[in-house]
């Protein structure tokens, strides 16, 4: 899962992914601007969104992001405490807000709250192509009775193509999904990925389900 920290200063956002990394792949911009180049282009779990930003106002940031159809739950940090302009911050599309100062156990929980809420992952949720089975919550694969075993990136990309059965997706939408934003990566780096994917997913069995788009990228597909 993807998080977007929007947060000017740069040693609290850079503390604050230091905490949240191993949840989450952190993504951090530092403008409005940046936040909503890097969400038009990747999917992510949960926003952190600061009022304060040099460009524009976190409420501009807000409203716009709903405004271009982007779903992701809102959680805003804020050092208001009036009732009204609460009020405000919801109505221009948050779907929670935390105070300032705050604890990072706090932080922690409401992100777990708004991920509970926005059913993004649920423990009992499972995804089945053919004879394979991946459990997100507990990022277990299953193919044809065997577990495989995989590491962080490999099952992330496989995670993202499955939820993508059928539609072909480029390198750079998988890069972007799967790395930090303006993380520097092997010009291949994807392509080595799905390698030892295939090795561990395919090739032990009859049939492959990683298949190559050709000229655009790669898919997950059943059809044979």
């Amino acid at each position: 899962m993807k998080l977007l920290i929007i947060e000017d200063n740069q040693l609290l956002a850079d503390s604050l992914k230091h905490a949240l990394k191993a949840s989450f792949i952190v993504d951090v911009a530092h403008t409005g601007n940046q936040a909503l180049d890097l969400a038009a282009t990747t999917e992510y779990a949960v926003v952190l969104l600061d009022l304060n930003l040099p460009d524009t106002s976190g409420y501009a940031v807000c409203r716009q992001l709903r405004e271009k159809g982007i779903t992701s739950p809102i959680l805003v940090a804020t050092g208001i405490k009036d009732t009204a302009r609460c009020v405000q911050l919801l109505d221009a599309g948050a779907d929670d807000y935390i105070t300032k100062p705050y604890s990072l156990a706090i932080l922690k929980a409401r992100i777990r709250a708004l991920l509970r809420r926005n059913n993004t992952i649920q423990d009992t949720e499972t995804i089945t192509v053919g004879d394979l089975t991946l459990h997100p919550a507990s990022r277990r694969v299953v193919r044809d009775g065997i577990t495989i075993e995989l590491r962080k990136k490999e099952f992330d990309i496989l995670e993202y193509l499955i939820r993508n059965q059928g539609r072909a997706v480029t390198r750079s939408m998988i890069l972007n999904h799967v790395w930090e934003a303006g993380k520097e990566t092997w010009n291949n780096t994807v392509d080595v990925h799905i390698k030892y994917l295939r090795d561990k997913i395919d090739k032990p069995f009859k049939t492959s389900l990683i298949k190559t788009a050709h000229g655009v990228g790669y898919m997950v597909d059943n059809s044979g």
